[in-house]
């Protein structure tokens, strides 16, 4: 199967095995341990690769996002902050 298919309006776009969902948190945040139990759920239902990254030891994540923790990015683009919508990160994956 191709990675890309095709929109309806001719626009191709990633299919949901080739996106990536990165969580950025901190340990001990309990906003960030409610987010990755929603990536993790989503992410395995719909079969996307996800990371998770710790703002405490990478100082430049904590420079850009410490007051907004738990960020969620897609193909490395902000999705959401604070709380992930399990429906809204559903269909940016699949849309």
């Amino acid at each position: 199967m191709s990675p890309l298919f095709r929109r309806s309006g001719g626009a191709a776009k990633k299919a949901p095995g080739d996106r990536l969902v990165t969580l950025i948190g901190k340990p001990g945040c309990h906003l960030c341990d409610d987010a990755e139990a929603v990536v993790q759920r989503v992410c395995g239902d719909l079969g996307v690769p996800w990371e998770k990254k710790d703002i405490s030891v990478d100082e430049a994540l904590h420079k850009e996002y410490w007051e907004q923790i738990p960020v969620v990015l897609v193909d490395g683009e902000q999705h959401t902050f604070w709380r992930v919508d399990e429906g809204r990160l559903r269909r940016e994956l699949l849309g």
